[in-house]
């Protein structure tokens, strides 16, 4: 079991009761599209956000990143750590057809892959030992061609392929999962291998 002082932050109670099987701590779902029009689990996610942090973990699918969206522009970004699962093509097993993506989400994802999301993440890792490396900035990106240039998307494209992100992190969000999962020389390295 993989110990989490943040609160969880899920779409759906398959998702809860995947990571279950696998977190030591609070796992909330934000009922899907729900979040939108409820005013009092916003209320909890805010409170628990100011007391203990929040961890999301959405699917990779168009509807996940607006929920995460959603989330972060709710509660100021320091509370918050992000988890991301890669672009897996699936069907979940109770459902008969695969989703509008065809991508698997949280709880059709193998346990190995939502832990090694969760260790890159930084989650189980000592607060110390993440303080100490240097982060990955906007400014490492643009200077090394991810971002602000003519063939930085298809570069970007390229990057989150090879490490297995969801295709439709952005590039604001991109520093933030990077330093999260490397270090910065790694970084630099994969950079210039693309």
């Amino acid at each position: 079991m993989i110990h989490v002082k943040e609160a969880v932050i899920v779409e759906g109670k398959y998702d809860k009761i995947k990571l279950s099987s696998i977190i030591d701590g609070l796992i909330l779902q934000t009922n899907g599209f729900r979040i939108f029009k409820d005013p009092q689990q916003m209320a909890l996610i805010r409170s628990l956000a100011d007391s203990r942090g929040i961890l999301i973990l959405t699917d990779s699918d168009s509807a996940g990143f607006l929920i995460r969206n959603y989330l972060s522009g709710c509660i100021a970004p320091e509370k918050i750590r992000h988890v991301y699962i890669p672009d897996l093509l699936g069907k979940e097993k109770r459902k008969e057809k695969p989703s509008k993506e065809g991508k698997l989400g949280v709880e059709g994802m193998p346990l190995a892959v939502l832990k090694e999301a969760l260790l890159r993440a930084g989650v189980g890792v000592g607060e110390e030992q993440a303080a100490e490396s240097r982060r990955i900035t906007k400014a490492d990106l643009f200077a090394h061609g991810l971002s602000g240039g003519p063939e930085s998307a298809k570069k970007r494209a390229a990057l989150l392929k090879r490490l297995s992100l969801p295709e439709y992190l952005s590039a604001n969000a991109l520093p933030e999962v990077l330093s999260g999962m490397m270090s910065y020389d790694e970084f630099v390295r994969i950079a210039a291998e693309l």
